[in-house]
C-alpha cells in the first residue's frame, strides 16, 4: 500500500542493519518554498526527481504539493512513489517542513521517523530522521535531513553545523549498526572549520568541489551549500554529483530559479546503482543555441569540472585526465566503474561540449 503521511513525533524503534551493500541513488534538494503560490512547475521538478530513488527535500511549505509531486512522478515514470513529511519546524513565524520521497520499487520506509527533540534548542529548524531499506539488497540506511539557518553571516551558521556531530552520534544510538547519512542545505561550504567535529566523528562530505546554488548570471553557480555527509567506512559511495538541472530542462538560470528552485539537487549512488538524470530531447538548433562556455570538454576540463559530471567523482576525473585524448564520450566505458549505462547518463546530462 502506498505510504503518504505527515509525521509529528514518532517513537523510535531499534533495528539492526543488514550486511548486504545498498544499490540505490540518494538525493538531497532544497525546493525553494514548495507549496507556496510561486509558479513552481511540478512537472519539471518531477522530471528531475525521477533521477534518484530516495530524496531528502527541504523548504516544503505544504503537504498537498508533495502529493501533487508524487502524482507527477507516477505519471512520468509509470511507477509508484511514496512520501513522508514532517510537521512544521522553525522558531519564528517562518516555518517549513522536511519530506522524504522514494520510489517504491527500490526503497521502503522501515522505522524511526522522528523530528529531533533538540533539548538544547540548538537548531532553528530541527532535523528530521528516518530509516529506509534498499528492497533489492535488504540494506538499511539511516537518513537525517536539515536546513541550516542562513542568518546574517557565516558565524550565525556555525553553531548548528557543529551540533551536527551530536546528531551523528545520536543516530548511532537510534539506528544501531546502520550506515548513516546527513543530507541537507547547510548554507556553508564543506571545507569550513565548523565541520571539524563532524569530521572527527568519522563523517565526510560526498561532494567536495563544484557549487549547488544557481547564480543569477546564466550558467554560473555560486556556493556548494548542499551536500550529503556519510561514513566512507560503512557505505560504498560509487559516484556523487551536483545535478545541473537547468541544462536538463533546457532552461536559463533565471527561468530555473523562478519555476523550479535556486538550488541544484545533489546525489550519491551506492554500490552498483546508476542515477537516471537525463536531459529533455533537444532539436539540433536547440543544442547549438544552448551550448556555452560552461560546457565540460573531456580533453581540457579540470578535475573539479569533470567531477561535476554524473557518475564521475575525483578518482574517475583523474582517470579521464590520464586517458586523454578522447574522441567521444563513448570511450569513457574504458574507465573503471563507468559502464554503458553510466556513460549514457554522462552523455544525456547535457553538460558535455560537442
Amino acid at each position: 500500500m502506498k505510504l503518504a503521511r505527515t509525521v509529528t513525533l514518532a517513537a523510535v524503534a531499534l533495528g539492526v542493519a543488514q550486511a548486504a551493500q545498498a544499490d540505490i541513488t540518494i538525493g538531497s534538494w532544497n525546493l525553494k518554498h514548495l507549496g507556496w503560490n510561486n509558479g513552481k512547475q511540478l512537472d519539471d521538478v518531477a522530471y528531475v526527481a525521477q533521477g534518484a530513488d530516495l530524496w531528502a527535500l527541504q523548504e516544503v511549505m505544504d503537504g498537498e504539493a508533495v502529493t501533487q509531486l508524487e502524482r507527477q512522478l507516477e505519471a512520468q515514470t509509470g511507477e509508484s512513489w511514496s512520501s513522508m513529511t514532517s510537521h512544521e519546524v522553525g522558531r519564528s513565524t517562518y516555518q517549513e517542513s522536511y519530506t522524504y520521497l522514494w520510489r517504491d520499487a527500490a526503497v521502503e520506509y522501515t522505522q524511526g521517523a522522528v523530528v529531533y527533540l533538540d533539548p538544547g534548542d540548538e537548531f532553528a529548524r530541527e532535523p528530521f530522521l528516518a530509516e529506509f531499506r534498499d528492497i533489492e539488497s535488504d540494506q538499511e540506511i539511516a537518513l537525517a535531513t536539515v536546513h541550516i539557518i542562513y542568518g546574517d553571516s557565516r558565524a550565525d551558521r556555525t553553531p548548528e553545523i557543529r551540533e551536527l556531530a551530536e546528531i551523528w552520534d545520536w543516530m548511532s544510538e537510534v539506528y544501531p549498526d546502520t550506515p548513516r547519512i546527513i543530507a541537507g542545505d547547510y548554507n556553508l561550504e564543506p571545507d569550513e572549520a565548523a565541520w571539524q567535529p563532524l569530521r572527527d566523528a568519522g563523517a565526510g562530505p560526498a561532494i567536495t568541489s563544484g557549487a549547488s546554488t544557481l547564480s543569477k548570471t546564466d550558467g554560473q553557480y555560486a556556493n556548494l551549500y548542499d551536500n550529503l555527509w556519510f561514513d566512507p567506512s560503512t557505505l560504498d559511495v560509487t559516484s556523487q554529483s551536483v545535478v545541473r538541472f537547468p541544462n536538463l530542462l533546457n532552461m536559463t538560470h533565471e527561468q530555473a530559479r523562478d519555476v523550479v528552485s535556486d538550488h541544484a539537487p545533489v546525489y550519491i549512488t551506492l554500490g552498483d546503482a546508476s542515477a537516471r538524470f537525463v536531459s529533455l530531447a533537444l532539436s539540433d538548433a536547440d543544442v547549438a543555441s544552448t551550448r556555452s562556455s560552461d560546457c565540460i570538454d573531456l580533453n581540457s576540463a579540470s578535475a573539479s569540472q569533470l567531477d561535476e559530471l554524473p557518475n564521475v567523482g575525483p578518482a574517475r576525473a583523474e582517470d579521464i585526465i590520464d586517458g586523454r585524448s578522447w574522441g567521444s564520450a563513448d570511450e569513457l566505458v574504458g574507465i573503471d566503474g563507468i559502464g554503458p549505462a553510466r556513460m549514457q547518463e554522462i552523455q544525456d546530462s547535457g553538460l558535455l561540449c560537442g
